[in-house]
């Protein structure tokens, strides 16, 4: 029989208050945002409605305000005001299903850990906006904002579901601020740089088995925020206005969260860890390398490649503070995106898009949980731009994002190292998993 993962052992208070805050690892969430959705973890790349149109395939290399959190070099040399605006709906589907999920009792044989065996559309239908502006200083400086979600995740099952033990709701909401300045050295040569100011707040729920099995489940309640620092720099090579090459680097962001965690429902030997205590959270978000390219074939016809590598590795463990006082770890990889696409301009006012992305999961079989029931994903997408006047242009995308079956099977327990310790070995499947997304969005000169 497989062991849950060691724990230190402490006051049964801490014991159940740190299954509570396992899930703070996403606590850098988006805006409503659910991740399984959109880029591979809980990192969320639907920032421009332009790149969606054309899977993010050239958006370090891209000039522009919507660019912007991609490559802070891409508003050096502006000649104009920019603001872009954009929302997208996703709408995901899929189905999480026990394989034989087991819960071993003190004293007891392993049972199945019952509950609705079949969850459908975990995800919620959400709504992501994100905005940029850019504005230039003079020919060469320009300095920007970007507000934007950058990771995410966002699951609701039913609170008789086979994963209520590892997962209820996550309700996680951020928003990333990058104030950015740039700088075109040369005619040929972009620099830039930006901060991150990332505040995030998060809720996450679980239920708690009580110790016999004809009890009900008892409850945990998580909620907290933090505000967080990190940087991105870049730079953009121009050849004539046919090739332009974009390089960036966005940092880790090591992230502190405050919060409470509110216990009850637990009946008899553990009816003493009923209450609220304060903790907190600490972990990393990872690091991105990007590589974007744009080739302009002809008048009509420009290609895009960009090519992106996650730093997941950062994300090895979720140090919990006093009272608590243990490191958890998540065993997340790094990890690549490749995305190839086109723009083909129809004439003054129209302009079509298509790509193609494929993006790993960080996660690994072993250490999958329900709260993030991730799994690579390859992305397919269209998009269009209609120029309505001399200074509005109007933006749409679709996407259809086709997603691998993954096995939910990270095994714990609750109240580890103390007589109650109960042992939870999940053993789940996400399948048929898919969504649709499309955004509209607007960029206005001024």
């Amino acid at each position: 029989m497989p062991k849950p993962p060691a724990q230190t052992k402490g006051p049964t208070m801490k014991i159940i208050s740190t299954r509570s805050i396992l899930p703070v690892a996403a606590l850098c969430g988006a805006v409503g945002a659910a991740s399984h959705a959109q880029a591979a973890g809980f990192y969320l790349q639907e920032q421009s409605i332009k790149g969606a149109g054309r899977a993010f395939s050239g958006e370090a290399a891209d000039q522009g305000a919507d660019s912007l959190w991609w490559n802070p070099a891409a508003i050096a040399g502006m000649p104009r005001n920019q603001l872009s605006l954009g929302a997208s709906l996703i709408a995901p589907r899929a189905k999480v299903e026990d394989r034989g999920s087991l819960i071993i009792r003190p004293g007891m044989a392993p049972a199945p850990v019952g509950g609705d065996a079949s969850q459908k559309n975990p995800i919620p239908l959400s709504v992501v906006p994100t905005g940029a502006v850019a504005m230039p200083l003079d020919d060469r400086w320009a300095v920007g904002l970007a507000l934007t979600s950058a990771y995410s995740f966002s699951t609701d099952y039913n609170a008789d579901s086979w994963t209520r033990y590892t997962a209820d709701t996550s309700r996680l909401r951020s928003i990333d601020f990058q104030p950015s300045i740039a700088f075109a050295a040369t005619g040929w040569l972009r620099l830039g740089a930006g901060l991150n100011i990332v505040y995030s707040e998060a809720t996450l729920t679980n239920a708690l088995p009580n110790l016999s099995p004809l009890l009900p489940d008892g409850s945990q309640g998580l909620s907290g925020d933090g505000w967080d620092l990190g940087w991105s720099a870049g730079l953009q090579l121009h050849d004539a206005d046919r090739i332009t090459l974009g390089l960036s680097y966005k940092s880790k962001v090591e992230h502190k969260l405050k919060g409470r965690v509110a216990t009850a429902g637990l009946i008899g030997p553990l009816e003493a860890s009923n209450g609220t205590i304060n903790a907190t959270a600490s972990f990393s978000t990872p690091w991105q390398a990007i590589a974007g390219v744009r080739f302009k074939a002809n008048d009509c016809l420009t290609l895009n490649a960009q090519l992106v590598r996650f730093g997941w590795s950062e994300f090895d463990a979720i140090d919990l503070g006093a009272p608590i006082s243990q490191s958890l770890p998540q065993g997340y990889r790094d990890t690549w995106s490749v995305a190839v696409g086109a723009d083909y301009e129809l004439n003054s006012a129209w302009t079509l898009r298509g790509g193609v992305q494929y993006d790993q999961t960080p996660t690994v079989n072993g250490s999958r949980d329900a709260r993030v029931p991730d799994s690579s994903r390859w992305n397919v997408a269209t998009g269009l731009s209609y120029k309505a006047t001399e200074n509005l242009t109007i933006d749409a995308a679709a996407m259809l994002i086709l997603f691998e079956s993954a096995s939910i099977d990270r095994p714990h327990a609750a109240y580890a190292g103390t007589p109650a310790q109960t042992v939870i070995l999940p053993s789940g499947r996400v399948r048929n998993a898919h969504a649709i997304v499309v955004g509209l969005g607007g960029r206005f000169e001024f």
